[in-house]
């Protein structure tokens, strides 16, 4: 008496497939935006660091080097132009295109930073989509901060 082995033939059936694919498709439809809204959110953050950062290293530079350093910002653009003395041209700094830039007046587009570490002072909003940010360099102390909007 030989035992007769029994494939037992179980699966998913048709019915099972899509109901578990139409789970799948609405939890994707529902965290798609939000993954969208962060990556969006990362970006301009970043921007914005890094658009802090040029300023705070032309302010380092003009203490270090005692001589002023001035940073131009180009809207239209999206540089930034950092020069020493006078017109020496040290370094450009490209901002993404997706980020708008306005500042409180057109003299507040250049800001100086003078050895000792004070600056002729600057706000800036930088703007992507609903996402604003507000830097700003404090004349007295040269320090630059940003916040979000």
């Amino acid at each position: 008496m030989g035992q007769q082995s029994k494939i037992d033939a179980r699966g998913f059936t048709l019915l099972e497939l899509i109901v578990t694919l139409v789970v799948v498709a609405v939890a994707v439809g529902l965290v798609a935006p939000t993954i969208g809204r962060s990556t969006e959110a990362l970006r301009v953050r970043a921007e914005v660091a890094g658009f802090s950062a040029t300023l705070r290293h032309a302010r380092e530079q003009a203490i270090t080097t005692r001589q002023p350093f001035t940073v131009a910002v180009n809207p239209t653009t999206h540089l930034l132009t950092v020069t020493a003395g006078e017109d020496e041209v040290r370094w450009t700094k490209a901002l993404s295109s997706k980020v708008g830039i306005e500042a409180q007046s057109l003299s507040a587009l250049t800001v100086r930073f003078e050895p000792q570490g004070t600056s002729s002072g600057g706000e800036f909003r930088l703007i992507s989509g609903k996402i604003g940010y507000r830097v700003s360099v404090d004349q007295v102390t040269g320090r630059v901060r940003s916040q979000r909007e």
